[in-house]
Order: structure tokens, then sequence, then C-alpha cells
């Protein structure tokens, strides 16, 4: 068990991952993260490992077929640990999550954690292919990407779950890169979703098959509507609308 301030990582089974990779989508621009780890985790048909507690959440949980869930939950493997959560993070909550997960990340020995997530573009419509940024928190992060053929992003400014990922992971040590997709801003994008997850696959050495996911894009979009509205609240409070704007200083 983890604890930060007010925040639970549960275990429901011993974990090991060392030298592991860890992927968190939280709901966000375009719900792309959401949309991106719920489906890697069905595909790979990952067990859940660990849940968060915390009275900082929501008094919510959630029922699939018929058992009660924690809505934040970690699914696992032995090389691979992904983080789900199907509600909006309130901003009181979100630093002390972000810190207790990446502290819970650091003590299992993660060797590289990956933020799933969407850059919101004016223009998305007249997008086909999405295009996926890579944001590295320190020099090793920064070549895995190139390495993989992941262009990184040069300006700008990032908020939100992942921003804070990178922070957290930068202050343990941790190496940590985030891919970003061009995304609808406040509509589900399981397009974007998709271009991640072959992003993903670059840097994992991996191919993930999305055709299922964009053959129920329309499908995801209606069942992800009432998500998407929690996450636009929860977003204004996050300064998402500034990674639209220049920073003042170049270097």
């Amino acid at each position: 068990m983890c604890l930060v301030e007010e925040v639970e990582i549960l275990e429901l089974v011993p974990v090991e991952a060392e030298g592991a990779k860890a992927v968190e989508g939280l709901p966000d621009v375009g719900l792309v993260g959401a949309i991106a780890t719920s489906y890697l985790v069905d595909q790979l048909g990952m067990e859940e490992v660990a849940h968060v507690d915390s009275e900082l959440l929501p008094p919510i949980m959630v029922l699939h077929k018929g058992k009660l869930k924690n809505p934040i939950r970690i699914y696992g493997s032995r090389d691979l640990l992904i983080l789900v959560s199907e509600i909006a993070i309130p901003v009181e909550a979100l630093n002390p999550l972000v810190k207790a997960l990446a502290g819970w990340f650091k003590e299992k020995g993660i060797g590289l954690m990956i933020s799933l997530g969407g850059i919101p573009v004016p223009n998305r419509l007249d997008i086909e292919n999405p295009a996926v940024y890579g944001v590295p928190n320190g020099e090793e992060a920064s070549r895995l990407l190139m390495n993989s053929g992941i262009e990184l992003m040069e300006e700008g400014f990032v908020a939100g779950a992942y921003a804070m990922f990178l922070r957290e992971s930068m202050k343990r040590s941790m190496p940590a890169v985030a891919l970003l997709a061009q995304s609808y801003l406040q509509y589900p994008d399981p397009g974007a979703a998709a271009a991640t997850l072959n992003a993903l696959g670059k840097l994992l050495g991996q191919v993930f098959d999305v055709k299922p996911l964009l053959d129920k894009a329309e499908e995801i979009r209606i069942k992800t509507r009432d998500l998407m509205k929690q996450a636009r609240t929860a977003m204004m409070g996050m300064q998402k609308p500034r990674e639209n704007e220049v920073p003042l200083m170049y270097t």
C-alpha cells in the first residue's frame, strides 16, 4: 500500500514490476488517454492488480458485469502497468493523486512512465490522421522518443495530469514521456486515441491492433459523453486553454 496525504493505492495482488513500463491516461482533452488505456486493457486481457482510494475523490463506484469496482484502477502484467480512470479527477485531488501514483510507480521500479493524451487543434475535423508529439522529462526520455521516430514538441505549455506526471517523475529521477495526439478539445476522440496507441507501439516495440477501436468510434463517443462533460469542467481548472499559447521565453 502506498499512502500520500489522503490517497491510498491498494494492491489486490503483490505487484512485481521492476523495469516495467507504466501507462496512464487520466481523462483529459478529447478523452484521448482514457479511451486508449481502456481499450488497451481490454485488448491485452489484463487483470486488475491495484486501485486508488481517496476521500478527495467523488463518492462513486462502478459496476462491471455485476462486480463493484473502484473507478481508478491499475491493471498489470510483468512488463506493463496501465492506469485507468472512469471518472474525471477534481482539480483539488489531482496533485496528491499524481504524487501518490508517481511514488508508487517509483517504489515498484518502473523503468519508464508514459502518459497518453491529446493536444487540442482547431482544425481537427480536417485531419484524417492525427499527428502525435512526444514530450520528454529529460535526456534519457528524449533519446527514447527520437529512437522510436516520434517527433518531439519543441515549444508550448503542457497542463493537467500528464504535465504533473512528467514533473513528479522528474523529481524522482524516473524517465517519463507524454504522447499527445492532435485532438478535439471537448469531444471524445477515438481517432486520436488510436494515434497515441500507434505511437505507444513504436515506443514499446509492439504493434497494437486499433481497427476495432476505429470501427466502434461512434459507439465510444456516445458511451463517453458523460465522462467528457465531467472532464470539461475539470479542465477549466487545470489551465488547459494555455496549451494553445506560446511561452514568453525561447531557448
